[in-house]
């Protein structure tokens, strides 16, 4: 298999490092989940969100930013966020509870912008800045001088300048500086956009450009200062489970490795009965049929229809392809995802119940909010945002009791399970193609991180993988590596392998929900 990257993006982000943002964020979500399961309405519940900021940024002296008053103000649109009301004008008054009532409902989907810059909580770093640090020796050799292809760099008072009007930022200078005293830097949520989504608005705080941001929200975990947060439907989910709704958890194979507290599947599974829910399924069911799906859909597309086919399981992906590439549109396979196959087999056997998806990724909320799919898939949490949830419940999880008879999540096939990293679905898709026609050669090609699913899309588009499968992910290692994970991919990695070992058989094709394939594609108004 050839992949375009080894390491993608990994190593930008701060995932397995519980940092000052990500606790701050993690105790939002725990505060809005508490608020939600006290059930309360009008002033009491007005009063609860009032008051979660104080919870979280106790005291009279801000520790964290220049004072108090601004650390609570970052809180109070964090918790708007959560809560899937839209962040509010800088410039006139609005309350911190305006829209709330409308907002405490079961029903509620997001609406855009589904990523947000918390304008005041922004640093307006730098979008691209090279500069010479004082760790310049002045050195009598200058190579700074010598690679500069702009000739932007200057001998002045015995250490080098660089003209910022003259510099590309192209680098070149410090990679041949002798003592590292050349630094490059660029604002970390820009750096870590594949699509060139961020800029700099008039006063220098970072903006997204909506009409090429695709939601893979790896802007959000990698800004130092958390002024990018997604919205959550922590508090809808919540009125679902208050009026007795029957919600089914539908568990991305991703989950492992991000609970500790919660290390085997059947004691998540209790976990998650005991917040609210009424079942939990795992997605890589969903996957198991995708990998057939896909397999038939290469099959029949390539080459005879089409040079090459992508898989469609990552929206982040599939978008980026389809607005980037509208050429190419039609290259990405029409399969369902895992998400949506799971969602509208659950639907079927239980048509009154409601279903949420809980996994690693920012986009799968977008992709949730499509009309084709909202009917299948009513709410989307992170794992990131379910963590806050289990500690909002205030559940002590030494006391909770596993069903033996339930401890396994569901009966999907280790190669569902691989969905969850990078090169796992092509993997999956050749490895049944290879099966039905043993002497057929499967070419993959896979890439890891939006800038470099670009290059790779960008590479198709000239012709160079004709007859191949290309597998894209938008987040750096896959999904283990999304913007809603808590663990360090790199550990997730290895835990994954060994959760795929345990599975109990390793081809789709065993699945026991194999048979109702045909029964879930067949929706004539469905589209990707």
């Amino acid at each position: 298999m050839f992949s375009v990257s080894e390491q993608g993006e990994i190593g930008m982000s701060f995932r397995g490092i519980n940092t000052t943002v990500i606790q701050i964020r993690r105790q939002v979500f725990t505060e809005v989940a508490r608020m939600a399961y006290a059930n309360v309405k009008g002033e009491q519940a007005n009063h609860l969100m009032r008051k979660i900021p104080y919870t979280i940024i106790p005291g009279e002296e801000g520790k964290l930013r220049k004072d108090i008053f601004l650390e609570r103000a970052i809180v109070e649109e964090r918790v708007r966020l959560a809560m899937g009301l839209p962040t509010r004008r800088m410039d006139e008054h609005n309350s911190v509870v305006s829209g709330l009532e409308d907002a405490s409902i079961a029903d509620k989907y997001y609406d855009p912008p589904l990523v947000n810059v918390i304008k005041f909580a922004c640093n307006r770093c730098p979008e691209k800045l090279v500069k010479v640090s004082d760790l310049c020796q002045g050195c009598l050799a200058h190579p700074c001088m010598e690679v500069c292809p702009k000739k932007a760099i200057t001998w002045e008072s015995g250490r080098s300048t660089i003209d910022q009007e003259k510099c590309i930022k192209c680098g070149r200078c410090a990679t041949v500086c002798p003592y590292n005293a050349i630094v490059k830097t660029e604002r970390p949520c820009a750096a870590a956009c594949g699509m060139g989504a961020i800029h700099s608005d008039e006063l220098g705080r970072a903006e997204i450009d909506y009409s090429k941001c695709v939601s893979c929200g790896q802007c959000l975990v990698n800004c130092p200062f958390g002024a990018i947060a997604d919205k959550g439907q922590i508090y809808q989910l919540i009125q679902g489970f208050n009026r007795g709704d029957r919600i089914y958890a539908l568990v991305a194979p991703a989950f492992v490795n991000q609970f500790p507290s919660l290390a085997s599947a059947g004691k998540l599974k209790a976990a998650l009965k005991a917040i609210g829910f009424y079942d939990v399924v795992e997605v890589a069911i969903g996957a198991d049929l995708c990998t057939v799906d896909e397999a038939h859909d290469f099959l029949e597309e390539v080459p005879e229809k089409l040079d090459f086919m992508a898989t469609s399981c990552c929206p982040a992906w599939s978008m980026m392809a389809k607005t980037a590439f509208p050429a190419l549109a039609k290259n990405i396979s029409m399969t369902m995802t895992p998400m949506v196959f799971t969602a509208r087999m659950m639907k079927q056997k239980d048509p009154t119940a409601r279903m949420c998806f809980i996994g690693p990724c920012a986009a799968k909320k977008l992709e949730a909010s499509r009309r084709t799919v909202r009917s299948d898939v009513d709410f989307v949490l992170t794992f990131e945002e379910l963590a806050g949830i289990i500690e909002g419940k205030d559940l002590d999880i030494d006391l909770l009791e596993v069903d033996e008879n339930e401890a396994a999540l569901c009966s999907a096939s280790a190669a569902g399970r691989g969905f969850a990293q990078s090169g796992g679905v092509a993997n999956a898709v050749a490895n049944k193609i290879k099966e039905w026609h043993p002497d057929m050669e499967v070419k993959i090609a896979s890439a890891q991180g939006l800038a470099d699913c670009k290059k790779l899309l960008m590479l198709a588009k000239a012709g160079k993988y004709n007859g191949y499968l290309l597998e894209g992910m938008g987040c750096p290692g896959g999904c283990i590596g999304g913007a809603g994970t808590i663990a360090d991919p790199a550990r997730t990695a290895i835990q994954l392998n060994k959760y795929m070992k345990e599975a109990p058989f390793t081809d789709p094709e065993q699945s026991p929900y194999m048979s109702e394939i045909h029964v879930l594609k067949d929706d004539p108004n469905f589209e990707l």
